[in-house]
């Protein structure tokens, strides 16, 4: 029989993805996950308010959603005080960093990022041709310098940025990032992914600018909004550039349920602001617990703490195993030196108990 004629392209890509679902692990076992903290999901849920908004359409999901997301979009700007032409909404970043490098990435196109960054940026560029140029972290954290002296040597199409950094916890201030924005090569543009925002200090994220054509910013309802199942991520940038999505992108792909749910959350702040309570206070059990077994928990600025084996990645990788034999669901940095770490997501105080019953357990077995 024959086959599809796939492109050469196509053939050659590895057959990976950049994660594997809690889900699939859970079905390879065969039983539930105690504590699940490995995919930086919010644990503390929703908005009751934005519950409430997609009960109420439900039955209406026989329709398909706005295909303009209008309303989620003209409430999004009036909150960043940004006009709705700068504002795109998507499939959640995943989905809008596809479009972005389907945009703009030929094959062989140069892409900046970092060695060891969010893996699944680097899955699309992979995927649409575009060749990835790396660049070393700076101990725990992206090197901006060189990440910018990089994306010039090689005069690259697109240069990532995740400020607060995934998988590390790291951040860096406001003025370091404008700073960086300024010093975009001409015909590069910078995406700055800002996926952890809502988890940063004040003084994390730089003004909005939406006049800087070097620059698309993404943000997510996935996180502290607690709406990951949903999959609703919005970027910020200069009109010209939102107005070339239209061009590519999945007009109704973004569902009435989701819609509804995420305008919902994005007025519902205090609850944001109840969420960022709880995250605080996580991080800080979650540090403990790393101190009480010998582990050095890393500063964070995200939804999430990366704890310091202080070994290798092969002793970091055997604890994460023997984590999840115990049902406690973790991720680690992929990339040498930082797959020396654990990454540990917050979450409610059960699933940190069972975290903090696990950990000695399996640090016992392998020492």
């Amino acid at each position: 029989m024959s086959e599809p004629r796939y492109p050469d392209l196509i053939r050659a890509l590895p057959a990976t993805v950049p994660f594997i679902g809690p889900e699939a692990h859970m079905r390879q076992s065969g039983r539930p996950f105690r504590a699940r903290l490995g995919a930086n999901e919010s644990g503390f849920g929703p908005s009751p308010k934005a519950v409430a908004a997609m009960q109420a359409v439900a039955s209406e999901a026989w329709m398909y959603g706005d295909s303009e997301s209008h309303d989620l979009r003209v409430a999004l700007a009036a909150h960043h005080g940004i006009a709705p032409e700068n504002i795109i909404v998507g499939e959640g970043i995943d989905g809008l960093l596809g479009m972005l490098v389907r945009l703009l990435v030929s094959p062989g196109d140069p892409v900046v990022t970092s060695d060891g960054a969010y893996p699944t940026f680097n899955y699309h560029v992979t995927g649409f041709g575009g060749v990835l140029h790396k660049v070393p972290y700076r101990y725990e954290a992206e090197d901006p310098a060189a990440l910018l002296e990089r994306a010039e040597d090689v005069q690259a199409k697109l240069l990532y940025f995740c400020n607060p950094d995934n998988p590390m916890g790291s951040w860096h201030p406001a003025r370091i990032v404008a700073r960086m924005i300024e010093a975009v090569p001409e015909g590069t543009l910078m995406v700055l992914d800002e996926a952890y925002i809502d988890a940063a200090p004040d003084g994390t994220a730089p003004a909005i600018d939406t006049s800087d054509a070097r620059v698309i910013r993404m943000r997510t309802f996935s996180k502290l909004y607690g709406l990951a199942g949903l999959r609703v991520g919005y970027a910020i940038g200069a009109a010209p550039l939102i107005a070339m999505f239209e061009r590519i992108r999945n007009h109704f792909g973004m569902g009435r349920i989701a819609q509804a749910g995420a305008l919902a959350a994005m007025h519902d702040q205090d609850w944001l602001t109840h969420v960022r309570a709880e995250v605080a206070t996580a991080r800080s059990i979650l540090s403990e617990i790393a101190a009480e077994n010998g582990l050095h928990a890393l500063p964070s600025a995200t939804n999430f703490v990366t704890m310091d084996c202080g070994r290798d990645g092969d002793f970091a990788r055997a604890v994460v195993q023997g984590l999840m034999a115990r049902d406690i669901f973790v991720r680690m940095p992929f990339v040498a030196p930082n797959d020396r770490c654990i990454r540990v997501s917050c979450g409610p105080a059960p699933e940190l108990a069972g975290f903090a019953e696990a950990l000695p357990e399996v640090l016992r077995a392998l020492r």
